[in-house]
């Protein structure tokens, strides 16, 4: 009988993680975990949700006529939704748990279940530090760390909590010894006797039923802050590079304007008019996507600005898929590759060239070319660009940080001949939901090569 008692035991502590782990799976629950400060209305949906989750456990201890003792949380549910969300919550989660209880005649299920979530509230406020609760620790490490005098205020609320919990249990147990006749649910008086060994195991189980899904819970938030965090920071990094790709090209084209002041007054002011344009652009453009077409568009303007200098010597060549008209690529893509192509491809010809842009769909990627008929890239040089171009390392760090693995980017060039970059990314409608925090850990692949 006394092996039969400790299996139920050890079930009851993996129903009571398996139940934790069930939580973690809901977004919305692991959002209210997250929030520091919660609304009434936050802790209402947060004592609804843990309600439904304990108290279907409390329910099929019932139903089944206490065969399954041990999916019945209700007491740890409630005094952990104080813990974690304060009076309301456990209040109201402890209020709602024990409905089935009341149901079944356990008249003084909702005062303890309801007491319990007070409690639970009551070590929120006396807690040193928000972080405290969820830094409970098992009364062996309290220990532990309190004779080694190191961080006594945690260690000395972990007691506390510990103390709690356990008081909790032996509340139960009082009231189902005061009131025998369906009282209050209390394993200790449905199996009576067993030694002291099985008290002991039965107060363990709660103690640890209450702090496993403490635990498992701040596994999660652990795991998403990361999350966040590492996304805060691909943003910070994405925003860093797309400065770094403005005043690189803002500095060129003023120069341009310098150039054309004394020969052209005229000249210039049409290219300070359409750097206007631009400049307004990018500042009403705060997305790291942008739809293809909307670059192509920026493109004209920018070469609006070049072909003032270049005249007829400059061409431009647009071969665009219908299909990929409206499709989503990093804002500020196509620039940086169309300079590279002017400056250091096309510039130094006498006779100019033409800097072509292609771009095609297949099996759900999108490939978009920037090539010209230049004076090519010296193969040394090419294997170190994507380090050193300015230009071209920004494109591919803003690829790497916005697609992960998912894309590639390479340049293929000769000497005498021109050069063709070409980038592949997955397909992007728009109104797409994809985000720099989703980016995979794997770097992607930059190829460079030559033709």
């Amino acid at each position: 009988m006394l092996e039969q008692h400790l299996v139920i035991l050890m079930v009851k502590l993996a129903v009571a993680a398996s139940l934790a782990s069930v939580l973690t799976r809901s977004a919305r629950f692991t959002q209210m975990l997250l929030r520091e400060e919660r609304t009434l209305i936050h802790r209402v949906q947060m004592a609804l949700v843990s309600a439904v989750i304990f108290g279907s456990g409390v329910a099929a201890r019932v139903v089944t006529r206490d065969a399954y003792q041990a999916v019945d949380l209700g007491l740890e549910g409630s005094l952990v939704m104080g813990m974690l969300g304060g009076y309301v919550t456990g209040l109201l989660a402890g209020v709602l748990i024990s409905i089935p209880a009341m149901f079944n005649g356990e008249l003084l299920t909702m005062i303890l279940f309801a007491a319990a979530g007070v409690l639970g509230g009551l070590l929120r406020d006396v807690a040193p530090d928000r972080e405290a609760i969820w830094k409970l620790t098992f009364p062996d490490q309290a220990l532990f760390r309190l004779l080694r005098k190191r961080d006594l205020r945690p260690t000395a609320f972990s007691l506390v909590c510990v103390i709690v919990i356990l008081l909790a249990e032996f509340l139960r147990f009082t009231l189902a010894k005061l009131f025998p006749n369906r009282g209050v649910f209390d394993l200790q008086e449905k199996w009576g006797g067993g030694g002291p060994w099985l008290v002991v195991a039965v107060y363990a189980t709660t103690l640890l039923s209450a702090m496993l899904p403490i635990k498992i819970w701040n596994s999660k938030r652990y795991e998403r802050k990361l999350e966040l965090q590492q996304s805060s920071l691909n943003e910070a990094r994405l925003a860093a590079l797309s400065r770094q790709i403005n005043p690189h090209f803002l500095f060129n084209t003023l120069n341009s304007v310098a150039s054309l002041i004394r020969l052209d007054p005229e000249q210039a002011r049409q290219v300070v008019y359409k750097l206007s344009k631009i400049l307004r652009r990018l500042l009403r453009q705060p997305e790291n996507l942008t739809p293809l077409r909307e670059e192509l568009s920026f493109i004209d303007d920018y070469l609006a600005i070049e072909m003032v200098r270049f005249g007829e010597k400059l061409r431009f060549v647009r071969e665009i898929d219908p299909a990929t008209i409206d499709l989503l690529v990093p804002s500020m893509l196509l620039q940086p590759l169309v300079e590279n192509s002017i400056r250091h491809g096309l510039a130094s010809k006498v006779d100019g060239g033409t800097v072509r842009v292609r771009s095609r769909l297949s099996e759900g990627r999108l490939q978009i070319l920037v090539e010209d008929d230049g004076v090519g890239i010296p193969e040394a040089k090419l294997a170190r660009l994507f380090e050193q171009g300015i230009g071209v390392s920004n494109v591919n760090e803003r690829l790497k940080v916005l697609f992960g693995d998912e894309y590639k980017m390479w340049i293929d060039s000769r000497p005498g001949e021109g050069t063709s970059t070409g980038i592949e990314i997955p397909e992007q409608a728009a109104g797409a939901t994809r985000h720099s925090d989703e980016s995979p850990d794997k770097p992607a692949d930059a190829l460079v090569g030559s033709r």
